[in-house]
């Protein structure tokens, strides 16, 4: 009899940013399918993070220049897939040290670009997109140290 090793499933994020009092039942909808939730800033209303955790999968935030829960972090580091992510909302000038993905939002653009060792990701902007771009959200998928990511325009 041989035995088969189960392959790793892979964990499916779905990223947001910037919803600034407002979030869609169309993007409710497509969270329904994470393992897990991180928004990345500016949830502004607690609502809104009251409404992200009834959708079911674990909820990670951090807070963002236009939030005033002071409770929120601002840095939260996470390690998935034995990668290293950095949640932030204002992204750094300079790529940090010790990590390989840093996920931000603030900018309301998306961004998918590699600075140095480590690749900087931004969803977008779900309420007020920026420099032409449509809404969007995003999903990061992560396997044994490897990333899918996502964008998914919202129009």
């Amino acid at each position: 009899m041989t035995t088969d090793k189960k392959a790793k499933k892979s964990t499916r994020i779905f990223v947001l940013a910037d919803t600034h009092n407002r979030l869609q039942q169309s993007v409710k909808e497509m969270a329904k399918d994470a393992d897990e939730i991180w928004h990345l800033g500016d949830v502004c209303a607690e609502t809104i993070l009251d409404e992200l955790r009834a959708i079911g999968p674990r909820v990670t935030l951090v807070r963002g220049n236009c939030d005033s829960n002071l409770e929120w972090p601002l840095v939260v580091d996470l390690v998935r897939g034995r990668l290293k992510f950095r949640l932030q909302h204002v992204p750094p000038d300079q790529p940090p040290d010790d990590v390989d993905v840093l996920l931000h939002g603030h900018t309301h653009v998306p961004r998918n670009e590699r600075r140095g060792s480590v690749l900087f990701l931004n969803p977008g902007c779900v309420t007020r997109p920026n420099r032409g771009s449509p809404p969007s959200v995003a999903w990061l998928e992560i396997a044994d140290r490897k990333i899918n990511w996502k964008l998914v325009p919202l129009r």
